[in-house]
């Protein structure tokens, strides 16, 4: 058995990752920040990686968020805020060019739902939950938490999570949009895999344009928007996929893409 805390394999040109601190509801120590942290910078760099899923281990949780038992490293808040000596985040970093889809196995809870919600494409079993409990132990969802929750959920809904630190169910996060899908759990990797494949089907800089673009809608207004979508658009314009695609398409066969 792999007593890593963070499982990686490679399946084709997808990537899996999987939060192995199944004892301690996959919770997050400084060795798994620092793990993931590592992770997400390499695997940005790997070309053979074209997607990636991230899980947990076990059957309770997919992580129950920072582990409150492991004493965190003393250090000045303005050497870490200022200085760029505090952990890097454990969350998907912004502008990943990657996509990344969550299989929620269990509970979502602080850091882990902050996880999520960094991730592109999130789906569950009935029996997730979601949380930000934070305030419940004087702190703020810090990594990215109170951000996020309200561009996914509506205001209300992310206000009274964040400061009730009250769950909801899964059945509530498929309503709300938080996750797009509820799976079995002994389906729940084979769904993401597929999810995966799908999406490796397809162009991979075009995967990546997409990405940023659709990302870059929150931030910018319309005009903006449909500037740089057309600006993505034309630097694929040349691309060897893109000529690939319409090669196979007149062919009628499947394109065989090469991230070029």
């Amino acid at each position: 058995m792999d007593d890593s805390v963070l499982i990686e394999e490679r399946i084709g040109h997808v990537s899996v990752l999987a939060l192995n601190r199944p004892a301690a509801m996959n919770a997050i120590d400084p060795e798994l920040g620092a793990a993931l942290s590592d992770a997400w910078d390499r695997l940005q760099r790997d070309d053979e990686t074209w997607v990636i899923v991230l899980t947990g281990t076990g059957d309770r949780a997919f992580s129950a968020g920072a582990d409150l038992k492991t004493p965190v490293p003393e250090r000045s808040f303005a050497g870490a805020f200022l200085g760029g000596t505090g952990p890097r985040p454990v969350t998907v970093p912004p502008n990943y060019l990657k996509p990344v889809i969550c299989a929620v196995n269990g509970l979502a809870y602080g850091a882990g739902l902050e996880l999520l919600l960094s991730t592109d494409i999130q789906i569950a079993t009935p029996e997730a939950r979601f949380c930000l409990p934070e305030a419940k132990v004087g702190s703020i969802p810090g990594a990215g938490g109170t951000q996020r929750i309200a561009h996914a959920l509506p205001r209300g809904i992310a206000r009274r999570m964040a400061l009730t630190g009250e769950p909801i169910d899964a059945d509530t996060a498929l309503r709300l949009g938080l996750v797009s899908e509820l799976v079995a759990r002994q389906s729940l990797r084979e769904r993401a895999l597929e999810i995966a494949e799908r999406i490796c089907a397809n162009a991979p800089l075009a995967v990546r344009a997409i990405k940023k673009a659709v990302e870059a809608a929150d931030q910018l207004t319309l005009d903006d928007g449909l500037a740089m979508e057309q600006l993505l658009w034309g630097s694929l314009r040349d691309s060897e996929d893109r000529l690939e695609g319409r090669t196979a398409f007149a062919e009628k066969r499947t394109p065989v893409y090469r991230a070029r």
